[in-house]
């Protein structure tokens, strides 16, 4: 397993830090159980946040008709809604929660073209909240499939999460399951579907990225 790259330099500034605060206590006359617990403290911090950013190698379940998920987590919405930003039509929507234990690295669906994208900055409303998904700094990607269909993605950022990256833009060929960005800490990814699509996802379940079908193409 490696550690994202987006991790390097939070990783690097908090190891300075926690070197100072504990190496200050250590020089200070302070209490030998103050200084003992705090270094205990220092140290789970510095793991939370090793396991937050790593960046584990993962067997990707290619299929030309399946649909993958885009990020680890909990499906937390299986719907039908309208998409109003781009494809102005009636979708299944299917939502991907990720709590700060999972992976964060955010991955193609499909393999296809990148028709559509655009940043929107906005709130950091909870992740898991229905309006985060309109109201929160978020991207949007449109991912034109060879069959024809259009499947919309959109990374939404948290309470915690204040940062997404993305790798990709308009016009790039995009490889299933290969790595397109990134979400600081918690955050969201919503997925729109064809109504045809098989889905193969309820609330309540685990889904890995890259590796989780979430939908099967007619």
């Amino acid at each position: 397993m490696t550690i994202h790259r987006e991790g390097f330099k939070t990783i690097l500034v908090l190891s300075l830090v926690l070197a100072a605060v504990n190496y200050a206590l250590h020089i200070w006359p302070v209490h030998h159980l103050v200084s003992q617990v705090v270094l205990i403290i220092s140290l789970v911090l510095f793991v939370f946040i090793l396991q937050f950013f790593r960046n584990p190698a993962i067997q990707v379940a290619k299929n030309p008709n399946h649909v993958l998920s885009p990020a680890d987590g909990k499906v937390v919405v299986v719907e039908k809604t309208i998409e109003h930003e781009y494809l102005e039509d009636q979708r299944i929507q299917v939502s991907v929660f990720m709590s700060p234990i999972n992976v964060h690295v955010n991955r193609n669906p499909v393999d296809g073209v990148v028709a559509f994208f655009k940043y929107h900055p906005g709130k950091f409303l909870p992740a898991f909240l229905p309006k985060s998904s309109i109201e929160n700094e978020r991207t949007t990607v449109v991912y034109a499939h060879s069959s024809g269909v259009k499947i919309l993605i959109r990374q939404i950022a948290g309470t915690v999460a204040r940062r997404i990256k993305w790798y990709i833009k308009e016009g790039d060929l995009t490889e299933q399951g290969k790595e397109f960005g990134f979400i600081k800490f918690g955050s969201r990814v919503d997925v729109f579907l064809p109504l045809d699509a098989e889905i193969k996802v309820q609330p309540g379940m685990k889904v890995k990225g890259g590796k989780t079908v979430l939908a099967e193409l007619k």
